[in-house]
């Protein structure tokens, strides 16, 4: 009779250990997700700072252009005419290439923002994930 009730126990035994698994995959499986979507959401942020940066760095090249246009100018106005023709035109050409500067900086702040491009917050969680599942384990 005891034998009998033995292989109960095993067995019961051996189905809750059954249905522990069978959760752990679905929880691993529900975490691999919502990792997946992390990661997805992490990779599109940057990418839209890599575009305004890109944006930025552009609308300074179109900027500088416009000063060089400028500068010559100003060297037709400096052979040409009086001092303050060209000392305007001078003046003109400078604040645009303040303007391209601090274009080009702040695109390159964005830049630098979007790169590495892998998603540095998923990641961080994913091992973290993986440490406390390791834990659990030698319990």
């Amino acid at each position: 009779m005891t034998g009998t009730m033995d292989q109960r126990a095993v067995r019961d035994e051996h189905h809750s250990v059954g249905e522990l698994v069978s959760q752990a995959a679905e929880q691993l499986s529900r975490l691999v997700r919502q990792e997946v979507a992390l990661a997805k959401e992490e990779l599109a942020e940057k990418g839209r700072r890599a575009g305004r940066g890109g944006g930025l760095l552009g609308a300074a090249g179109a900027v500088a252009y416009a000063g060089f246009l400028a500068l010559a100018g100003t060297g037709i106005a400096a052979l040409s005419l009086v001092l303050s023709v060209w000392a305007a035109a001078l003046i003109i050409t400078g604040v645009l290439f303040v303007i391209a500067g601090v274009l080009a900086a702040i695109g390159r702040g964005q830049l630098r923002r979007a790169t590495p491009p892998t998603p540095e917050e998923a990641l961080g969680s994913v091992r973290a994930d993986v440490e406390e599942i390791k834990e659990r384990a030698h319990r």
